[in-house]
């Protein structure tokens, strides 16, 4: 047969698209080729998310429609999360999928796609057979935008109450050093121009491995020659030391932008999750990043709905949302999560008041965000436009992270390009801005 072609959907965070960039990157490796079109690959694999249920929801959802849209012949196989924590439920439940494999499964891709497809090519490269471990693959696809994320680090070594990531990836494992900036050189080489260093507990990074610390291995990344611009996701609170935010106040190449896994502002409520602080310390934490850095971006996430939350929880949450002027923050319903101590909890919030407060604390930051956005109005920033959509090109400053916050929507400017650009006016949480021509 002639050599098969396989197209990943990928669902869930940016952790996830990594996983696919380096599962493809070991398929090319092997002899296979990317397929853009799931309606005409070969082989159809769905990257799955099992974080909580609504995401597990939109994994079989889609699972189901791409089973419906492959062509005649073509296999389906289901990997990622889902498929680690729940493999024989899926293999039970899911006629449709070919082949289920989690994350533990990953050597042994290359040969289960070998028995599916019945492929037997003339010559066959050492790469081939490694039984390769996705987790030290540098070599990635190159990115169709200008950002790409880089993993460096797998799993997390906390006991958060309501998360299931410990379950699912295990303890955390820091990748070397040497590796993460070999990835980034690569990445830099092929025209990427912002990269984003993703990790469930990024801060603790090296803790586990006694060799390099978070600052050492910015530091390194930073530093490589041509990257445009480094940005930090998901930095626990109690792991951000003064010499972090020192070094990315510092340092040209580094964003200004504070990830921060707050959770909540209810000391008793983070007590009960497992997690530290309470929203006293959240502001000093944020007071200390803001006196090194004065225009510092913020972003955070919390959890609506934890068993035992009470409207007083709800309402110191909203008063610290008013007081720490976040940039940005989502908001996610707490989803009971099988293995983990809060589904035994008592007191569990009713979906529908759960829901509620989700809408109100919405209300607020939306408020919050759009009046940062305001406030860059007259200002000049150096922006990267990500892509050009009907005519009109997009881009962000360091402000804005891709793909979860707003943009910046400028009167000229193309794909990968630098811009200096004068904020003009808002649109919501987006802002528009004209480049400003030498």
């Amino acid at each position: 047969m002639s050599t098969p072609s396989v197209h990943i959907t990928t669902l869930g965070c940016s952790k996830n698209q990594v996983d696919s960039d380096k599962v493809a990157s070991v398929l090319g490796d092997a002899g296979y080729t990317a397929a853009s079109d799931p309606t005409s690959a070969d082989v159809v694999m769905v990257n799955t998310c099992g974080f909580i249920d609504a995401a597990r929801r939109e994994s079989v959802e889609t699972i189901l429609e791409l089973a419906a849209a492959r062509a005649e012949g073509a296999k389906l196989v289901v990997m990622g999360c889902m498929a680690q924590r729940y493999e024989q439920e899926l293999v039970d439940a899911l006629p449709e999928a070919d082949a289920v494999i989690g994350l533990d499964r990953y050597p042994e891709l290359v040969e289960e796609l070998d028995r599916l497809t019945t492929w037997e090519p003339i010559t066959i490269s050492g790469v081939r057979r490694s039984r390769m471990d996705i987790f030290d693959v540098v070599k990635r696809p190159t990115p169709t935008m200008p950002y790409a994320y880089v993993k460096v680090a797998e799993g997390c070594d906390k006991t958060c109450a309501f998360c299931a990531i410990p379950l699912i990836r295990g303890k955390q494992r820091s990748r070397d050093p040497r590796s993460i900036v070999s990835e980034v050189e690569g990445l830099v080489a092929v025209g990427v121009q912002e990269i984003v260093l993703v990790a469930q507990d990024l801060a603790a990074f090296g803790r586990d491995t006694k060799v390099g610390s978070i600052e050492e291995l910015v530091a390194a990344v930073a530093d490589v020659p041509g990257l445009g611009r480094l940005r930090l996701y998901y930095l626990y609170p109690r792991e951000i030391r003064q010499g972090l935010i020192d070094l990315m106040a510092g340092h040209d190449t580094i964003a200004d932008y504070f990830d921060l896994s707050l959770q909540h502002a209810s000391a008793p409520l983070l007590r009960a999750m497992r997690r530290p602080g309470s929203g006293d310390k959240h502001l000093d934490l944020i007071d200390r990043i803001r006196a090194e850095a004065p225009g510092a971006a913020t972003r955070s996430s919390f959890i609506v709905g934890f068993p035992g939350e009470t409207d007083s929880d709800v309402e110191e949450l909203a008063s610290f949302l008013e007081a720490a002027r976040l940039d940005w923050a989502g908001f996610f319903p707490y989803s009971p999560e099988e293995g983990t101590t809060a589904v035994d909890l008592e007191n569990q919030v009713p979906p529908d008041m759960a829901a509620e407060r989700l809408r109100h604390l919405h209300a607020i930051q939306d408020e919050v965000s759009a009046a940062a956005s305001a406030a860059t109005v007259g200002s000049t920033l150096s922006i990267l436009v990500d892509q050009v959509e009907d005519g009109q090109a997009v881009g962000r400053s360091y402000r804005e992270a891709p793909e979860i916050d707003g943009v910046i929507l400028l009167d000229r400017g193309a794909p990968g390009e630098w811009v200096d650009a004068r904020i003009v006016g808002t649109y919501g949480t987006d802002t528009t801005a004209e480049v400003i021509v030498a």
